[in-house]
């Protein structure tokens, strides 16, 4: 089984940053895309952002321009940079990990992103 654990999560003043981090176990399986789910109280899980394997980056339209994916490969281990950070953005955030040839999804715990007005 693929073990997902994200951290970095924390309560922040609009404007601020925040990096969180999402390291996926790989055991026998090899993990192509990480990606970042945010879901707020009452409302559904949405997708934040993704990197494939080969470093290809896709982002939703609401957090372009101040959130940034990455990947460090020796780690299995993804950081999203987010900045500039407004009350919306207020969500758990939950990392997902799909191997890359049987495409299994695994998802973590998440983590609390909180930001003040």
């Amino acid at each position: 089984q693929v073990q997902v654990v994200e951290s970095g999560g924390g309560l922040v003043q609009a404007g601020g940053s925040l990096r969180l981090s999402c390291t996926a176990s790989r055991s026998t399986f090899s993990i192509g895309t990480i990606a970042w789910y945010r879901q707020a109280p009452g409302n559904q899980r949405d997708y934040v952002a993704g990197i494939s394997s080969g470093g290809s980056t896709t982002y939703a339209d609401s957090v372009k321009g101040r959130f940034t994916i990455s990947r460090d490969n020796a780690k299995n281990t993804v950081y999203l940079q987010m900045n500039s950070l407004k009350p919306e953005d207020t969500a758990v955030y939950v990392c997902k990990a799909t191997t890359r040839w049987s495409r299994q999804e695994f998802w973590g715990q998440g983590t609390q992103v909180t930001v003040s007005s």
